[in-house]
């Protein structure tokens, strides 16, 4: 530091990171504390309050008693000392390993002074820096007996891949969801909760579909209270189903789209409450509005993050509980997440994902494509609103095509008469009537379940990748509708489970089959011919 740079700092007064002293005295300890519990600061020795330069004295001394001074905090702390003229400059710089403490005593900087920390204060800053995980702490009001269920556990293990035969407790210290004394940590009641509210208040998520682009009169609310994989499953079908029916849009050629792509979603949503503030009394939030899906995680970014680390750094607030459902498939490799999300969305045709953070909070922005909301209004429970302007039943019969995403040609589709009936083992079924009924990934499920088949097999036959993206989209929506059955009902996530048609869903095969077979019968007719 210069002497004219010197002048300067000291033209402009103290401020909660300059702080004029005449000599290190019985309290300057407490200064370098707070400055190291905070963003760092500077103390200059040998200057009065008033701003007059009366001198350190000995600089040597002054210094070596400063060094002492820093190695004596709990962890020590480090000091830059520089002598400038008279003046000693103390430059405390942004330090590793808070929270700092000297004599059993924390600091923090409060405006141009310093004061001490509660225990509470102290505990939080932990939590705050990474240097405690709250996710390991033990959770009290978990019960082994009264909440952890067995369904809930066998469908827990079948993701996590453990062996049905391993005893319980000992599937919990492998995963260390248990501390030394066998008591749940809040990662393991969040993994395996019936209510996670029950053990975190605001561990919820909660949704809201709004008409504009507003946060006004919102059309239909949800709140998702389950385990953290049954909420990110849930969360993400309910998303779906506010933008997804329809989730096409007409691309060039007639090529169809999905609206957001679903695994991008997934990413977000499990990001959101994998790396939450579970401390904050706010819950995830997943906003659906005309233009925009926004989804909102409390506590804003650990201790050592900036926006700019998004997509190429990660520290995980909640590493106990990301391990875990990294195992599960659920996350990626940690800090790859803003850059899976980018590339699904572009590689879809759509904007990558806007990032948001404020000191409380991080939001995660997609953008909807302006073709849907040009096309539709909005689409709710299964009610089609047209939009106001030209084309009468043409573009009823497109946007029932788009919404049912039954064709991927919309000329095509509307040549296609409407009352076209495929008729099959003496009953009569409406090709339509199905269609509007099912979405095209349960028809896609049924269409390759020629025989009873796992979940690996439904994945490599539909050319999926995720487990979660097939549940949610494919298996509950079949089960549901009675078109497929488990053939081990009783035990949901045995790995000897397998998936296969019921008799409606055998119809239905048969139907689209020789629809199919019909349509490739009338495409290959000689021109002319009818």
């Amino acid at each position: 530091m210069t002497r004219e740079e010197l002048l300067d700092l000291i033209a402009a007064g103290e401020s909660p990171d300059v702080e004029f002293r005449r000599s290190p005295g019985r309290d300057f300890s407490r200064e370098l504390c707070a400055f190291a519990n905070g963003d760092g600061g500077t103390v200059l020795l040998g200057v009065s309050k008033s701003g007059e330069i009366v001198g350190a004295g000995d600089r040597g001394r002054t210094r070596a008693k400063v060094l002492t001074i820093a190695r004596s905090a709990d962890p020590p702390i480090t000091v830059e000392v520089e002598s400038v003229g008279e003046v000693v400059r103390v430059k405390v710089p942004p330090q590793k390993y808070k929270p700092y403490s000297i004599g059993w005593r924390a600091y923090v900087r409060k405006g141009k002074r310093s004061r001490r920390l509660s225990n509470a204060e102290i505990k939080n800053l932990y939590y705050a820096v990474g240097r405690a995980h709250f996710d390991k702490e033990p959770c009290k009001r978990f019960s082994m007996k009264d909440h952890l269920k067995a369904d809930v556990w066998e469908r827990f293990i079948g993701r996590v891949k453990i062996p049905e035969a391993m005893h319980t407790i000992l599937a919990l210290r492998m995963l260390g969801l248990v501390d030394a004394e066998d008591r749940m940590r809040y990662a393991g009641a969040w993994l395996l909760a019936e209510d996670i509210r029950k053990f975190t208040k605001s561990a919820y998520v909660s949704c809201a579909l709004f008409e504009g682009t507003e946060e006004v009169e919102g059309v239909d609310r949800r709140i998702f209270h389950g385990s953290i994989p049954t909420m990110a499953d849930d969360v993400l079908a309910w998303v779906l189903r506010r933008i997804g029916v329809p989730s096409t849009t007409w691309g060039e050629g007639g090529e169809s789209r999905p609206e957001l792509p679903a695994e991008a979603l997934r990413e977000a949503v499990v990001n959101a409450i994998a790396h939450r503030d579970y401390r904050s009394p706010e819950a995830v939030r997943v906003h659906v509005f005309a233009d925009r899906v926004e989804i909102t995680s409390p506590g804003g970014l650990p201790e050592g993050m900036t926006k700019a680390d998004l997509g190429t750094k990660s520290v995980p607030r909640n590493p106990l509980l990301y391990g875990v459902l990294a195992r599960m498939g659920l996350v990626g490799e940690i800090g790859s997440g803003v850059r899976h999300m980018s590339s699904l969305c572009r590689a879809s045709g759509r904007e990558a994902p806007r990032m948001g953070v404020s000191e409380t909070q991080v939001t995660t922005s997609f953008r909807r494509p302006s073709s849907i909301q040009g096309q539709l209004d909005i689409i709710q429970d299964g009610a089609l609103h047209l939009p106001h302007g030209e084309g009468g039943p043409i573009i009823q019969d497109f946007i029932q095509d788009v919404v049912g995403r039954t064709r991927s040609d919309p000329s095509r589709a509307l040549k296609h008469t409407r009352s076209e009936t495929v008729s099959h083992k003496s009953n009569t079924y409406n090709i339509q009537e199905w269609e509007r009924r099912t979405t095209l990934q349960v028809r896609e499920l049924v269409g390759v379940l020629d025989r009873d088949r796992s979940r690996v097999e439904i994945l490599a036959g539909l050319g999926l990748r995720n487990r979660s993206n097939l549940v949610v989209n494919y298996l509950r929506p079949a089960l549901d509708a009675g078109l497929v059955e488990m053939t081990i009902p009783d035990k949901p996530t045995s790995g000897k489970q397998r998936y296969r048609l019921t008799p409606l869903g055998r119809e239905l095969r048969a139907v689209l089959e020789d629809d199919a077979g019909a349509r490739l019968a009338g495409s290959a007719a000689p021109h002319g011919a009818g």
